[in-house]
């Protein structure tokens, strides 16, 4: 029996604004959506070229305080190729939350507080 990982899900307060960092934060489309048709819930899968793997926002209408997240102990993780210019956009975006120069990474938080980890592509 195989398994193959195909999304993770982040529920989101703020649907736009969402898209919106995740399109200038890390390059990930909207692929297709879900919406309710009572209005209750939008689903929106993101993705790139790079990978088949999702990222699932889930929209509630009835849920509009912030998302409990825990101690923020998961995260979702990205590569890049270039690690300096990705530094220094999330830098400029101010959404650079932790770094930890000594193993090469950092992370950067999302709209709602979930944390997004950077690293390199090693050589």
């Amino acid at each position: 029996m195989k398994f193959k990982m195909i999304h993770e899900n982040y529920n989101v307060r703020d649907l736009d604004l969402s898209l919106a960092f995740y399109e200038q934060a890390l390059g990930l489309k909207e692929k297709r959506r879900n919406t309710a048709k009572d209005g209750s819930f939008i689903i929106v899968y993101l993705g790139n070229d790079e990978s088949e793997f999702e990222l699932e926002l889930t929209w509630l209408r009835d849920h509009p305080e912030p998302y409990d997240i825990g101690e923020e102990e998961f995260h979702l993780a990205f590569r890049t190729d270039d690690f300096e210019a990705a530094h220094k956009l999330h830098e400029q975006m101010g959404c650079i939350c932790f770094e930890n120069p000594a193993m090469g990474i950092y992370f950067i938080n999302d709209p709602d507080g979930y944390w997004l980890e950077v690293l390199p592509t090693r050589k």
